[in-house]
């Protein structure tokens, strides 16, 4: 089930060679669903430009026409009509620019959006495996900084590049109908221009690609350790951390000045070359006014058109350096979003019964994680849960107790053997639909970061508000829940920051009685809890259990006692089942652990 694209982590730090410009096409789906939108804007940049090409027009109007009529005892008239003409092309260039830059805007926003959008909803659906090997800071990284790049493209870069691209070519086309000699002479600047502009957009490519390399560095960098606070302030590590957190930002600031440094020779030397080749123009058209050749208004509109030629070139110059930056983030989103998981539901999944009754197989499962591919997590694992037995699993740390859940929620698929629920391949059934089913505490449960009300309807999101009070009574959470400033509304922090570890796994537990699935997997669902606490757990589980397949993850063997059946791994195998009693009489592994833990 894996492929080469699902069986790396994604490397940040790789030369960006194969995300040229043209990576920029990617963008086009997401634009073209805003398709009103961008022909608006198309609209609006073609009304600015055509303002902006009939600037000089009316400039030559007013100086050879207002003011030679003028001079010719034409009164004063001649020469207000020329300044009104011209004062009505600025007006026309000033609202066709503020509708071009709002749509052109609106686009941006909505565009990076739905990126944000499909590549967020592309890394929530990939496998657990490609999550293990990639770092959720470098991954936030690419969601935020990265699609920011993208929104100064499509909300401005885009824009301008066009903008100029258009008015380069009007430009020119101007420039040869007033002075096709002078126009020639123009021509010579552009490849000037152009040349330093392919020559450093390479390397300026590598360098942004780089830059940004490093800005997601610092940021994966803050999100361990913010993420990881108390562990930071236990250990007093604020200084190191400061430190590590300082060095990684002076490299990335070290790498931005190399990137900026290039971004303004290249810009600084398009620029120059334009100017000096629209200043030898001009001393060759002054020469041509001074013997009579051309007007006054004619080498001033052949001026206007240079300037607004060379100004445009300039202005796709800058444009070029953004888009090599943006090509550079648009490579780092396309690796993520070319990624694959590991895990798919088939072309045409299978339908669990209802009722489900809840039997499951495991049928010489084999498994590797792929961090680890020398060592087997599961080897010729063969297991059979009868419905509505409860199954304890022990075994020393390391013995693939976890990854028995992992296997059967379809975290990861095995490499050999079979899982199956009902009788069905779990690989035949859509991953969605099998997690319904199933119903999981972890020893270590995840608490969001809002109230205590819509972290316990996670388990059943239509639930109504007296089922989720029904949950907190058979969880015994009641008490503390009740003693919140809000009850159910209270917003419990990030991580559950305002409760107690063994409160979190209450609020845990409810979440699993509100979803009550036929199939419960329980991971030590009870070490957090003291003594009295684990009592009242300990009786709700027992009324959720009845029923229900269960399996059961005890490193605590005083909580498996009353379980239908032992099972004890050791090295992904399964070594001995039985009761409690019948696994003490038979010695061996499970003797040890109930001797080291309670025996005498």
């Amino acid at each position: 089930m894996t492929d080469s694209s699902a069986a790396r982590p994604v490397d940040s730090r790789r030369d960006d060679r194969k995300a040229p410009i043209g990576s920029l096409r990617t963008l086009w789906p997401f634009v073209r669903k805003h398709s009103r939108l961008f022909v608006a804007w198309l609209f609006a940049l073609g009304a600015s430009s055509a303002a902006t090409l009939s600037l000089p027009v009316a400039f030559k109007t007013m100086i050879d026409q207002g003011f030679a009529q003028s001079s010719a005892g034409g009164g004063s008239s001649a020469i207000d009509r020329a300044f009104l003409l011209l004062f009505l092309v600025a007006i026309a260039l000033a609202f066709a620019t503020a509708i071009r830059f709002y749509f052109v805007s609106v686009l941006g926003e909505r565009v990076v959006a739905d990126l944000r959008e499909k590549l967020y909803s592309h890394l929530i659906a990939l496998d657990a495996g490609f999550h293990d090997r990639n770092r959720s800071g470098e991954l936030v990284s690419r969601l935020t900084a990265d699609a920011e790049l993208l929104r100064s493209v499509v909300g401005s870069s885009m824009s301008v590049a066009l903008r100029s691209t258009v008015t380069v070519i009007g430009s020119l086309g101007m420039l040869f109908w007033t002075s096709p000699r002078l126009a020639v002479f123009a021509l010579i600047g552009i490849p000037l221009a152009v040349l330093p502009i392919v020559i450093g957009g390479r390397k300026l490519q590598k360098i942004s690609r780089a830059s940004q390399d490093r800005v997601a560095d610092a940021n994966t960098l803050a999100s361990e350790t913010l993420g990881a606070v108390r562990t930071v302030q236990a250990h007093a590590r604020e200084p190191y951390e400061q430190g590590r957190f300082s060095q990684s930002l002076q490299i990335a600031v070290k790498t931005a000045r190399q990137r900026i440094s290039a971004q303004a020779w290249v810009t600084a030397i398009a620029i120059t070359l334009v100017f000096g080749a629209i200043t030898l123009v001009l001393w060759s058209g002054a020469h041509d006014v001074v013997a009579g050749r051309m007007s006054a208004g004619t080498l001033g509109q052949f001026v206007l058109y240079a300037l607004i030629g060379g100004g445009s070139i300039g202005a796709l110059a800058e444009v070029w350096n953004d888009l090599q930056r943006a090509a550079g983030g648009m490579g780092r989103i396309s690796e993520l979003l070319n990624e694959s998981s590991a895990v798919r539901a088939p072309a045409h999944p299978k339908t669990l019964a209802k009722p489900l009754h809840g039997e499951l197989v495991f049928e010489h499962v084999g498994f590797h994680y792929p961090l680890r591919p020398d060592l087997p997590a599961l080897e010729d694992f063969s297991l059979r849960v009868r419905p509505g037995e409860t199954v304890a699993l022990v075994g020393p740390s390391g013995a693939g107790k976890s990854t028995v859940f992992s296997i059967l929620l379809r975290f990861h698929d095995p490499q050999q053997g079979a899982v199956k629920v009902d009788g069905l391949d779990v690989r035949e059934l859509d991953p969605a639909a099998l997690r319904e089913a199933v119903a999981l505490v972890p020893q270590q449960p995840t608490i969001f970061a809002t109230t205590a009300r819509d972290n316990i309807r996670y388990g059943r999101l239509e639930a109504s508000d007296e089922d989720v009070a029904q949950a907190v009574r058979a969880a015994h959470a009641a008490d503390f829940i009740g003693a919140l400033p809000d009850g159910l509304g209270t917003e419990l922090g990030e991580r559950g920051a305002r409760l107690s570890g063994g409160q979190q796994q209450r609020i845990a537990i409810a979440r699993a009685l509100l979803k009550d699935a036929p199939i419960l997997l329980l991971d030590e669902a009870t070490s957090a809890l003291d003594a009295q606490s684990e009592r009242a757990v300990q009786q709700a589980l027992e009324t959720l259990m009845e029923g229900r397949t269960t399996l059961v993850i005890a490193h605590r063997l005083a909580t498996v006692l009353k379980a239908d059946r032992i099972v004890v791994m050791d090295r992904g195998r399964i070594v001995a089942e039985g009761t409690h009693a019948q696994l003490l009489a038979q010695g061996g592994l499970y003797a040890e652990l109930a001797k080291l833990q309670f025996l005498d």
